[in-house]
């Protein structure tokens, strides 16, 4: 005697089920070509949405909690950033603000010196670069060191001049204590994924072969990806944790 299929050891109840399924799995291509093209628009809607609020950093301004975490995903690797807003509150309040809005997503690490430190945090669309830029927040105490693995926002020689640019330290760079520079937050997780981002530019032109901010903030992520392949960049952030 034959034996019975798998189908046919099924009780009636579930043989119907599975036709159901089978059936709802067979839906009208032109009906699922709609909704792939509904969700597309829909995805496109806030990522304008998004585009819309980060070119208005005033609107955005928060304060962040006493401790939290950053976390960042990037094409080297995941690495977490502990921030502490008693080292450096004006700091730690625009780094807050900027991972929980996006603004480093899709940014490059375009700034990376080896022994020294890797810098990043300008964006890739340079109306938003632009709009941040002239956003600056008030200088910090230096309260913490720049010691391995301490992340400091970048700033200029004048007063009061940090906005988006941010380092984290390969080495002991405390002589930079004394030049004002306050790092509010240290990597607490995934060191060994900064020291693998990409270092093989060094130093912007004529010091080394890098890229340069002006080109930079003019062209955004399109000269980086045509002139500077190789670099890393961050995937995406979240804020991991966060407690007062």
């Amino acid at each position: 005697m034959r034996s019975m299929t798998r189908l046919q050891q099924l009780p009636m109840g579930a043989v119907a089920a599975a036709f159901s399924l089978a059936l709802a799995g067979c839906g009208d291509p032109a009906e699922r070509a709609s909704d792939e093209e509904a969700d597309a628009e829909t995805a496109e809607e806030a990522a304008a949405a998004a585009r819309m609020e980060l070119l208005d950093p005033a609107a955005l301004a928060e304060t962040a909690p006493d401790v939290f975490r950053a976390e960042f995903e990037t094409s080297a690797g995941t690495f977490v950033i502990e921030a502490t807003r008693a080292w450096a509150p004006e700091g730690a309040d625009r780094f807050y603000t900027l991972v929980k809005n996006g603004y480093y997503d899709d940014g490059r690490f375009f700034r990376v010196i080896e022994g020294f430190m890797a810098q990043f945090g300008m964006h890739g669309d340079p109306a938003i670069n632009q709009a941040w830029s002239q956003s600056s927040i008030l200088d910090d105490p230096v309260v913490g060191s720049n010691t391995r693995g301490m992340v400091t926002f970048a700033m200029s020689g004048q007063p009061h001049s940090r906005t988006v640019q941010v380092f984290i330290n390969f080495g002991d760079n405390s002589r930079l204590d004394e030049d004002g520079f306050a790092p509010f937050g240290r990597v607490v997780e995934g060191m060994d994924v900064v020291d693998r981002l990409h270092a093989g530019y060094g130093e912007s032109t004529p010091r080394g072969s890098g890229p340069t901010q002006g080109a930079i903030a003019a062209q955004g992520n399109e000269y980086l990806a045509a002139n500077f392949p190789e670099l890393d960049y961050v995937i995406s952030t979240r804020i991991a944790d966060a407690g007062n």
